[in-house]
């Protein structure tokens, strides 16, 4: 958790430089090693921080030229609420499974094959690649109910997912570990849109996000644990320490 806080940090300052205009768009990022020692991180950290800022489309990493800032930069219509990743996912199952179930009635074979295509993006060792077809595995479901109001909420949620910091590290220390699990539970979703059921599209969607809220209880638990044990080893050693000064 503490190296992704820190690349996402660096990532956080790079683009607040974009903001402000030190970076202007079209213009290249300072190299590596420049940006590591501004931020006295690692190097491997900045590129990480980079694979990040690319994956919103803040900057463009092009092999064997450079790094440079995207000439068009996202908008950010709105400030998002300061919410818990909790409320994100309990939302995004209460939203998305019932988009699932109108989605199965009439969604069209081209889409279906679309979200065969994105589960073997999924499955890729590349997590920006993976994460970036988990996404619009779900956003052609949301497109496919035909339902323009559905699809801004479920963009929202995304959005909260990926921009409120919380939320984006919750989601994070989850993803590394549940890949197998993720990868049945998206199966079982277009199972049931292929299927045209409905009922099932609704439960599979829904069982995924139960999921994820039982993973994330269970980080929730071992990071309170780990505080814990941390707070206690600091203690011992501040009361040994008072002991063998008397």
């Amino acid at each position: 958790m503490s190296k992704k806080r820190l690349f996402h940090n660096v990532a956080d300052q790079i683009a607040e430089l974009i903001d402000q205009g030190v970076f202007p768009p079209g213009t290249n990022l300072p190299g590596e090693r420049d940006l590591a020692e501004r931020f006295e991180v690692s190097r491997v950290t900045v590129r990480e921080a980079e694979i990040a800022l690319q994956a919103i489309g803040r900057i463009e990493i092009k092999s064997g030229s450079g790094v440079y800032v995207c000439g068009e930069q996202p908008q950010n219509p709105g400030k998002l609420p300061q919410v818990s990743a909790f409320e994100v996912t309990e939302a995004r199952s209460l939203i998305e499974a019932e988009n699932a179930a109108l989605a199965a009635k009439v969604i069209s074979d081209e889409n279906l094959k679309k979200l065969d295509d994105l589960m073997d993006a999924m499955a890729s060792s590349d997590n920006a690649v993976s994460l970036a077809a988990d996404k619009e595995f779900h956003a052609t479901i949301a497109r496919s109910s035909g339902n323009g109001a559905m699809v801004y909420a479920i963009e929202a949620l995304w959005r909260m997912r990926e921009e409120v910091p919380e939320v984006r590290y919750s989601y994070e220390a989850i993803c590394d570990d549940d890949a197998e699990a993720r990868a049945k539970e998206h199966l079982d979703i277009l199972n049931a849109l292929k299927a045209r059921n409905p009922a099932a599209a609704r439960r599979a969607m829904r069982e995924h996000f139960l999921r994820l809220i039982g993973s994330m209880l269970d980080v929730s638990e071992q990071e309170a644990l780990r505080e814990v044990q941390q707070r206690a080893i600091e203690s011992r050693e501040r009361f040994l320490g008072i002991a063998q000064a008397i």
